[in-house]
């Protein structure tokens, strides 16, 4: 995936975790329980700090190719862990849970891998 493409869908992910933010906030909340709650914001919170940092990363893949690959990493791992808290708050699917933590460690393999190629290239 080319850098400008990760950047384009990064983009799009952050306008995406802002929607979702807000109809979790307003039109959601009456209908959800605490705990659903609680996974919504979770998951709201991750995808927005994710893609953040993904958008950060991106900018600097437009100079650093090795970095597709981390970027790509983050971003499958919030869409996985993000996506299953989504759908455990809407639907009440509890054994998605068990694959949440496989989104957190690719976000974190991720990120390692980011890390490895910055000092990599220094």
């Amino acid at each position: 995936m080319r850098a400008k493409s990760l950047l384009g869908l990064t983009c799009l992910l952050a306008a995406l975790s802002i929607l979702i933010g807000a109809f979790g906030a307003h039109a959601l909340k009456p209908l959800l329980s605490e705990q659903a709650t609680q996974w919504y914001q979770t998951a709201t919170q991750y995808l927005m700090f994710q893609t953040t940092g993904a958008l950060v990363l991106s900018g600097h893949a437009m100079r650093l190719a090795q970095l597709t690959r981390p970027i790509v990493l983050i971003l499958l791992g919030v869409l996985i862990f993000s996506g299953s808290l989504y759908i455990m708050a809407m639907s009440g699917i509890r054994w998605l849970g068990a694959i949440t933590p496989i989104g957190g460690l690719l976000m974190i393999i991720g990120w390692v891998g980011a890390a490895y190629q910055f000092w990599k290239t220094q």
